[in-house]
């Protein structure tokens, strides 16, 4: 008779805190991605709609998401814990979506230089957004790119301001102060409460 193989121990990976996953996914990724699926399962809707809030239109937020999925698998192992899991996601989706926003201003100077509609080419190359979402994405349109994360840290992934900061990589009291007014300012061009 051959010895038996210890089995390895089975967890259930809704049951596991957003830490626990981590861990575990930091060990199993050679080998299996069961604790990192359900960490992307867990964030993704909150992903792709701050990515959809911040670029504006559904194509290139699932682009971003998946390069934010993909950003996350290879950067798990190094991760420290030093921040919270949900800090660090939200901070690579901040960072890429600056990225694909930086692409998409270039794209619209060279439309702009070669005197072509740049509104053209999104409308054929984009889906509209859902209803629910269009509100906000008009809301937001008064309020500067800096302004319009922070509000969509805020609201759409739930952050705290700390967390906020260090993403965005601005002071506490600078982050208030910079959601405060944009508050103001889209009161003043609503003339709406929040």
């Amino acid at each position: 008779m051959s010895p038996s193989v210890p089995l390895r121990p089975r967890y259930v990976p809704a049951d596991l805190s957003d830490e626990a996953l981590v861990e575990r996914a930091q060990v199993e990724l050679l080998h299996s991605t069961v604790a990192y699926e359900e960490l992307m399962r867990r964030y993704q809707r909150t992903v792709f709609n701050v990515c959809a809030r911040y670029l504006g239109n559904e194509r290139d937020a699932d682009d971003v998401c998946q390069e934010v999925m993909l950003k996350v698998l290879h950067g798990l192992k190094q991760f420290e814990g030093k921040a919270k899991f949900k800090t660090w996601l939200y901070s690579i989706t901040y960072n890429e979506c600056i990225t694909q926003y930086r692409k998409d201003k270039r794209k619209k100077r060279l439309f702009e230089a070669l005197s072509l509609d740049p509104q053209e080419e999104a409308i054929t190359g984009s889906e509209p957004l859902a209803s629910e979402h269009a509100s906000l994405d008009r809301i937001l349109v008064y309020v500067n790119p800096v302004d319009r994360e922070i509000l969509v840290l805020r609201f759409v992934a739930e952050l705290e301001f700390q967390e906020i900061a260090q993403i965005m990589h601005l002071g506490l009291s600078a982050t208030k102060m910079r959601y405060k007014r944009a508050l103001e300012k889209l009161r003043i061009h609503l003339d709406s409460p929040f």
